[in-house]
């Protein structure tokens, strides 16, 4: 697979910048530009009951722009994954601007909820998807000692997102209109995503280290620095673990399965959680609107949600450094099927409020610890593609799950079934992770590969 040279302003060698400084600003601009761009997931929840009103459909239909681009988001991710490994991060991010300003201004000037799905497929298959998988990747290969902490605090972005935008979009509404509200979000995001786009021109070290090793003859000075430079980071970060270090992982049979066993595993596990998250997040404002609380409560309860998951991801970004990716997701998708639980015997305002903000708590960290498995037991220079490849299927589960929890309420006039439904995909979800913990339990693995790339 090509690669695209080192920029040329960039005087460091590629192993002093793992755990660098410059790596540490580049997550925050990373983070900045996961707020951006993935606005449009949480903003469409909100705008849900005056977009159904408006365009007098069901809410099974209402439910469709989301679906559609969460669908897309995922489809999108796996391109823009591999984009991000052949040309860098810069040039998809820049498009994902234009996409994600469009997206908003089209959907804001819709005339029906298909011209409006059509929108919010755009920034999905576009806008958003430039802003997570491939930045999940990417800052995966920037760090090692603090790995699980970094990347959370990137996917964190997602749900700061989700904490920030809908309080803010819910006042638009009412101020005025949802329409003129989706025409300054596009117009807000679109040109902060682009001046942040600027700043990511760097590839990831342990990228340009692959390249150098494999590109140079054995006896060139390239070679030698990057063989050289691998080395003593590895010996850094083994000294500096130890008392607990793993074997080294055979990163051509992650898990004792071939690669794309072991990726088709983890993309339907990555489903199954996702149907089970999107049934309080999606239609959270819609249920407190049908208990009579209204919809400015149901916002509060997903900000507060959100919120509480920002926690919960830099939580379980230390958690991971400790235990590894695989444990961290079989406990975030207990503790979800717990949270899920709650949601049936109560329904008044103030248990909502707080089971909300547990939910949030509960799963915060599931999506993030995928990256950190890819990172872990497959090959560096794959990351963006299978990184890509995982949360595709996690976005497919959000739009199923979100999809199916609407056809529930219109079959069955409430949602207590659909919130049954998402506890059996949290099964499922369980029961794969379990199974991969335990072909590598024995084996001493799951804590991580105690190499950088």
């Amino acid at each position: 697979m090509p690669q695209a040279p080192a920029s040329p302003t960039s005087t460091a060698s590629p192993a002093s910048l793992i755990d660098s400084r410059q790596a540490a600003w580049r997550l925050l601009t990373t983070l900045g530009l996961v707020v951006l761009g993935n606005s449009s997931m949480y903003v469409v929840s909100v705008v849900l009951p005056a977009v159904q009103a408006e365009f007098g459909v069901g809410r099974a239909d209402a439910s469709l722009p989301y679906t559609l681009m969460m669908v897309c988001l995922g489809l999108g991710g796996l391109w823009t994954g591999r984009m991000a490994d052949r040309h860098g991060l810069m040039p998809v991010l820049s498009l994902g601007a234009v996409a994600v300003c469009g997206g908003f201004v089209w959907a804001g000037l819709s005339g029906s909820i298909w011209i409006f799905g059509l929108a919010h497929g755009l920034m999905g298959l576009i806008g958003a998807s430039a802003t997570f998988a491939p930045l999940l990747a990417d800052t995966a290969l920037w760090w090692n000692k603090r790995r699980g902490i970094a990347v959370a605090i990137c996917a964190s972005g997602n749900y700061i997102a989700g904490a920030l935008w809908p309080p803010i979009v819910q006042h638009g509404i009412e101020a005025i209109g949802w329409r003129h509200t989706y025409v300054l979000m596009g117009l807000v995001c679109g040109v902060g995503m682009l001046l942040l786009a600027l700043r990511m021109r760097q590839r990831a070290p342990l990228v340009l280290m692959d390249v150098a090793s494999s590109a140079a003859p054995a006896s060139s000075p390239l070679a030698g620095e990057a063989a050289a430079g691998a080395a003593a980071h590895s010996s850094t970060a083994t000294a500096a673990r130890a008392p607990s270090v793993a074997p080294a992982i055979d990163r051509s049979r992650p898990f004792g399965l071939r690669p794309v066993h072991a990726q088709l595993l983890l993309c339907v596990a990555g489903v199954a959680c996702c149907v089970a998250m999107a049934m309080p997040q999606v239609h959270i404002v819609a249920y407190c609107t049908d208990l009579g609380f209204g919809a400015a409560r149901g916002a509060e309860m997903l900000s507060l949600m959100l919120a509480c998951g920002i926690v919960s991801r830099l939580v379980s970004g230390v958690i991971c450094d400790r235990i590894g990716g695989v444990r961290t997701l079989l406990l975030g998708s207990a503790l979800q099927g717990v949270g899920l639980m709650l949601f049936l015997p109560f329904d008044g305002l103030v248990p909502l409020y707080v089971i909300s903000a547990m939910f949030g708590l509960f799963q915060g960290g599931i999506v993030p610890a995928y990256a950190i498995i890819i990172r872990e037991y497959f090959a560096p220079q794959e990351a963006g593609a299978r990184v890509g490849a995982v949360i595709m299927a996690t976005l497919i589960g959000m739009a199923l799950g979100g999809w199916m929890s609407g056809w529930i309420f219109d079959v069955t006039g409430s949602y207590h079934a659909a919130f049954i439904n998402g506890m059996g995909w949290n099964l499922l979800n369980l029961s794969i992770m379990g199974w991969l913990y335990w072909r590598v339990r024995g084996q001493g693995a799951v804590r991580g590969a105690s190499q950088p790339g």
